[in-house]
């Protein structure tokens, strides 16, 4: 099982997500990466293979990645052999949408046929950047629009946690059998695959039910049925 983490605050993200994916670590992973945004600039991705202590020591324990909205994750190979490029976060083409995902997408070979035969190409072997092209494929400006669309052309199981380019300081969450929670305080909001990632900072949580949408500011969280 792979472990999903996400913050948008007041806070440096990047500290509070690796804590967080530290504290999933029984779940066994092979990668880990972090996505963060500071304000309006674009967003910074940062991939290690092997164990979490590499992807800290790339960025000093998160204290060189600046920004207070980030996702993180750590993988465990499905899809694609264990490699910086096939680690999660993944990124869209024209870099307006991030995303990482736990599970299974069944379809994603038909899917990207089709995107690649309208123009979209791939860097990595996996599922999960299938998903972040098709959301970016049928984002139209509006971020709820385009994950339903997707959530009704995908098959399989996920978990799902997006960063939308003009969507600052906001995360986008979802699932389908598979554990994703939210959690709020005043500092900020997060998603995480299980308590542990975020009891450090909250004890206010909330299960997101399957196939629901959720969208995190700081001080706001919207729940939305597909």
């Amino acid at each position: 099982m792979c472990g999903i983490v996400g913050y948008t605050g007041k806070n440096q993200s990047a500290p509070i997500l690796l804590n967080g994916l530290a504290r999933l670590e029984y779940r066994g992973y092979d990668s880990a990466g972090i996505a963060v945004r500071d304000g309006d600039s674009p967003v910074q991705v940062v991939k290690a293979k092997g164990r979490l202590k590499v992807l800290a020591e790339k960025t000093n324990d998160g204290q060189s990645v600046i920004g207070t909205c980030g996702i993180g994750h750590t993988r465990w190979a499905t899809h694609g052999e264990p490699s910086e490029t096939n680690a999660h976060p993944h990124i869209s083409d024209d870099y307006n949408v991030v995303g990482v995902h736990n599970g299974i997408i069944e379809n994603y070979q038909q899917l990207k046929q089709r995107l690649i035969n309208r123009g979209y190409k791939f860097v990595s072997d996996t599922d999960t950047e299938v998903l972040v092209q098709l959301i970016d494929y049928y984002y139209k400006g509006n971020p709820l629009e385009a994950i339903t669309k997707v959530l009704h052309r995908v098959e399989g199981s996920y978990a799902l946690g997006i960063l939308f380019a003009d969507h600052p300081e906001e995360i986008f969450a979802v699932r389908k059998d598979c554990p994703l929670i939210v959690g709020t305080s005043s500092e900020g909001s997060f998603i995480a695959s299980d308590v542990p990632a975020i009891l450090k900072y909250t004890r206010e949580v909330y299960y997101i039910d399957n196939q629901e949408v959720v969208a995190l500011k700081e001080n706001e969280i919207h729940f939305y049925t597909v």
